[in-house]
């Protein structure tokens, strides 16, 4: 048996129709569609998914044709495009090259590509359910290799026909000088790494991306019918193979140095978790000794200065010079030894007051952040520094081991 894909976008009347493949037309009036078998088919969309003939007919489950999904798929993914290309066009004067989403639809170069999978003739063919296995399974690969820049937009599989069959439709697009994603098959297909199948020759009609394309697409699905035990016939085609072990290859070695990365990653997001968690921890500390600093300074400082005018006061009273008697002297000395109390005692609640305040959850935050900030801009200070010490000194030594050339000091006139 063959297992065969055609690639399609237009025919003799213009670009492929999605409603042959949704079945939006009298099949009664089709002499190669079977009408009741035609109810047995099974399509899918990019927004509903799976859906059969009897969802179409149940009332309460929205119905859209592939022509509507398809619409509305280009509507929200290339309208921006089209209205910031109509926006250039027109301030350059050239209206007359302003296009509509519909437009794309119907241009041969930006509407969807058209693919037909079928596994044998109508003589000999594969189960339905093999063939649907089978293009599911190449679905999904064909996703994971190419579903950033190759969209599936509906597929359908047909069972009223003389040999099973799926249509499938698909959209290659990326983003253009602009930032604009727009749909572009040869630009997607650069994007994903598509090789031309001769890179020393120009590029061409005959020496294009999406033949390398097809064929890995073609050696996929000949891998995947192989699992399930078919053995089908097979001519080569334009090196899909060497290209599918090559980025294999490369998406190995990829996959290696993600992880390294991601390990390297994951280390420096530890010893950075562990510079603020230290600074958490030395900035609360730093708060407290700062408070306990700043409250015995005022202590001190405020005490001193009334302990001297008492001093003072009491040197005067006790002097000689004064003549008081020993009672005023005695009396005196008491008195000013209760007011240097009292002042020690209300000194006392002054400064508790004001730790209280310091110490309050808003204002240790505050103070803490301002901490935190003076050390960060340190820490990266040093970094900065020990990172330009470790250029110079291995700059210095590439050019003894005269792996670079010597920087040369350019001469300056005074």
């Amino acid at each position: 048996m063959k297992l065969t894909r055609h690639n399609g976008r237009s025919g003799k009347h213009g670009t492929y129709n999605p409603r042959h493949n949704d079945r939006r037309f009298d099949v009664e009036n089709s002499e190669h569609i079977d009408a009741e078998r035609a109810r047995q088919n099974v399509y899918w969309d990019c927004y509903r998914g799976f859906t059969t003939h009897d969802f179409r007919e149940n009332p309460e489950q929205p119905d859209f044709s592939f022509e509507e999904i398809e619409r509305m798929y280009y509507y929200e993914h290339y309208a921006d495009h089209v209205n910031a290309q109509n926006a250039r066009n027109e301030k350059t004067r050239h209206i007359e090259r302003n296009r509509t989403v519909d437009d794309l639809l119907k241009n041969n170069k930006t509407c969807p590509e058209e693919s037909i999978y079928q596994i044998g003739t109508m003589e000999e063919s594969v189960p339905p359910e093999t063939l649907a296995l089978i293009v599911s399974e190449f679905y999904e690969e064909f996703e994971n290799r190419f579903g950033s820049h190759i969209h599936i937009l509906d597929w359908a599989l047909h069972l009223d026909e003389g040999t099973p069959h799926i249509h499938e439709r698909h959209v290659f697009d990326c983003e253009n000088r602009y930032g604009e994603l727009c749909p572009q098959q040869e630009k997607a297909l650069e994007e994903l790494g598509i090789p031309l199948p001769k890179p020393e020759q120009p590029k061409g009609k005959h020496n294009n991306r999406k033949q390398t394309f097809d064929a890995v697409c073609r050696t996929i699905l000949f891998d995947i019918a192989k699992r399930h035990g078919l053995h089908l016939e097979q001519e080569p085609s334009y090196g899909g193979r060497d290209y599918l072990e090559k980025q294999d290859y490369i998406l190995m070695k990829q996959k290696e140095q993600l992880a390294t990365q991601e390990q390297k990653l994951e280390e420096l997001t530890l010893k950075i978790e562990d510079v603020e968690t230290l600074l958490e921890d030395v900035s609360g500390a730093a708060y407290d000794k700062a408070v306990e600093v700043v409250t015995d300074k005022v202590r001190e400082q405020t005490q001193l200065e009334d302990m001297e005018v008492i001093e003072k006061y009491r040197k005067s009273v006790v002097s000689p010079n004064a003549k008081n008697s020993p009672e005023v002297v005695k009396i005196a000395n008491t008195l000013l030894s209760r007011v240097r109390e009292k002042l020690q005692q209300s000194a006392e609640k002054v400064l508790k007051k004001v730790q209280a305040v310091l110490l309050k959850p808003e204002v240790k935050q505050a103070g803490k952040e301002q901490i935190k900030n003076k050390a960060r801009k340190s820490i990266k200070e040093k970094l900065a520094q020990g990172k330009l010490d470790a250029d110079r000194e291995n700059r210095e030594r590439w050019e003894r081991e005269g792996r670079i050339a010597p920087t040369r000091k350019q001469d300056m006139e005074l």
